[in-house]
């Protein structure tokens, strides 16, 4: 099979699984919480953002992988984090802050997962051979991430109870 079908496929598959797992257990945990409760594991899980730093780093990327892609994908990630920290932050202090915090950590935080998938895909092309070990990040965390992302903006945008 080609590589960039056996690319495509594991990216498929990943939204497959994911969605599954949201759709079994994760949504029906959460529709039940209050705002804020079930804001706040979806947040934090993307505190983990900071691994596209791994897109800088020799060894673990082929040498040909674009620094017009590596840079912001891997710096975007890691404001994602920090922003993502913030928001759990305010979301477990209750702070009168929390939601708008929220509000732009998702907003960043899709938008750059979804310009990272643009530039490597469409603007810069890149082969999957390029990305070496880091193969694992568009194929198994950016889809769960994009749906956890949807799903923040489901909870936020959600009739108050």
């Amino acid at each position: 099979m080609d590589v960039r079908a056996l690319f495509g496929l594991s990216i498929i598959m990943s939204f497959g699984a994911f969605g599954l797992v949201t759709g079994l257990y994760v949504w029906p945990a959460l529709r039940a919480l209050a705002v804020e409760s079930a804001l706040l594991p979806l947040v934090t899980a993307n505190t983990f953002r900071f691994v596209g730093l791994s897109f800088l780093v020799p060894g673990v990327v082929s040498p040909s992988l674009p620094s017009g892609f590596a840079n912001p994908a891997a710096y975007g990630d890691l404001v994602a984090a920090v922003l993502a920290m913030i928001a759990a932050l305010g979301l477990s202090m209750r702070a009168s802050w929390a939601l708008p915090a929220v509000w732009f950590f998702n907003v960043w935080g899709a938008a750059d997962l979804l310009n990272a998938i643009y530039q490597g895909m469409i603007r810069q092309r890149i082969g999957p051979g390029s990305l070496g070990a880091a193969f694992f990040i568009p194929t198994v965390i950016v889809p769960p991430l994009l749906i956890i992302h949807g799903l923040i903006f489901l909870i936020l945008l959600r009739p108050a109870r």
